[in-house]
């Protein structure tokens, strides 16, 4: 039995104001290839299909296009709910797909019931779809399983509880299917596991993390929500990670696709397939004139790019000449002005923070001039005043 394990897709997502469809399209038909390369029997998605829990109309093209032409080659996909997506909205239709070999997995109460899939060796494996929940949601769900799991006057308070309780029950679930591989697919947080910028906090205070050892009996568990390729605990309990670069924090990440084999009596065999990105997220990182002259060497100087300029004099308009040669700069730091900042706000040059720090009106006083290329007037100026003074004044508890 062979499948891809990928998640966090986040269709429709937009990236500094950039639409990234183009960029989801194209990585999907590599992921399609791979299915088509490796001869697949099954993908599975784990989780946050889209950016959102209501997705624009062009997000839901470019699935049901990918859909389509999986189909068209008979393979069959297996999809769970993440917490960017709506688990009522996704699973609309999900009985009727069933028979298009579209399985969404996005409703708890059938946690227990696997989607069975025939190898092309005659071996079948069970696919348990856990979509993204909290606490609540389960205790209202299995309330007295849970009471009858916990004991009287306990109550299941903890994604960790939740996640475990849940995982539990499939595995007890399971001991009838003698004989047939398990894999969960879940989409929830790792505790210990790597995080970065892009992904939304499940919960605060790191009270969404789960724990790891009460799925290590499954032959397989095929991880959603954290963006960075990785396992946890065991090799057999990862992360795909999502197929893009989704913040600049990512930036070092090698992108992928996970190739698993399950063969009788071995462990799971992991294969990492690279996923190549439309633009790439790069960070570039030396003085001005250095990085314009390099613009003419680079072959992919359309990518996403953040750039840290190190020059420590003043600059003209150096956002402006950067884009003539690199038109998607997103962002810009400018690195001894942030060196100088951090260093006065930790009180050791106290100099620098008197010359970094501004008072309101001269923020926006110079906001307004760059965007609109003029000066307030006095009255203006007195309107600004006013405003920030009540303003202070809420703050401060005078009102």
């Amino acid at each position: 039995m062979r499948f891809l394990h990928t998640s966090d897709w986040h269709i429709g997502r937009l990236f500094q104001n950039i639409s990234l469809l183009d960029d989801q399209q194209f990585v999907l038909s590599q992921i399609k290839d791979y299915a088509l390369a490796h001869k697949v029997d099954a993908i599975v998605v784990a989780g946050d299909i889209f950016d959102r829990s209501v997705p624009p109309a062009q997000a839901v093209d470019v699935l049901d296009k990918f859909l389509v032409d999986l189909q068209q080659h008979n393979i069959p996909v297996i999809m769970i709910s993440g917490n960017h997506d709506s688990a009522k909205r996704l699973r609309f239709g999900a009985r009727q797909m069933r028979l298009a070999n579209l399985h969404i997995l996005a409703d708890l109460h059938l946690a227990c019931e696997p989607v069975i899939v025939a190898g092309k060796d005659g071996k079948e494996v069970a696919f348990y779809g856990l979509p993204y929940h909290d606490p609540v949601e389960v205790r209202e769900a299995f309330a007295e399983e849970i009471a009858e799991h916990l004991g009287e006057g306990e109550v299941l308070r903890t994604y960790d509880q939740a996640h475990t309780f849940m995982a539990k029950r499939i595995l007890q679930h399971h001991k009838q299917l003698a004989g047939i591989a398990s894999v969960l697919i879940s989409h929830c947080f790792i505790d210990g596991a790597s995080e970065s910028d892009s992904e939304r906090p499940l919960a605060i205070g790191g009270a969404d993390r789960v724990s790891w050892q009460p799925l290590a009996q499954f032959d397989y568990v095929a991880l959603g929500h954290l963006h960075g390729p990785q396992f946890k605990g065991a090799e057999h309990i990862r992360y795909s990670g999502s197929p893009l670069k989704y913040s600049f924090s990512e930036h070092q990440q090698n992108k992928s696709v996970t190739l698993v084999e399950l063969t009788a009596d071995k462990p799971a065999q992991i294969t990492l397939l690279p996923l190549q990105a439309r633009h790439n997220l790069r960070v570039l990182e030396g003085e001005l004139e250095q990085l314009l002259l390099a613009a003419k060497d680079d072959a992919n100087f359309d990518d996403y790019l953040l750039v840290r300029l190190t020059d420590k004099q003043s600059l003209l308009e150096p956002l402006a000449r950067l884009r003539g040669v690199y038109p998607n700069v997103l962002q810009m730091e400018r690195r001894q002005y942030l060196a100088e900042y951090l260093s006065a706000k930790d009180g050791k040059d106290s100099t620098a923070l008197s010359e970094l720090k501004k008072d309101e009106l001269q923020v926006f006083s110079e906001f307004f001039t760059q965007v609109t290329d003029n000066q307030l007037s006095e009255s203006q100026q007195q309107i600004l005043k006013d405003t920030i003074e009540q303003a202070l004044a809420i703050v401060e508890g005078r009102e």
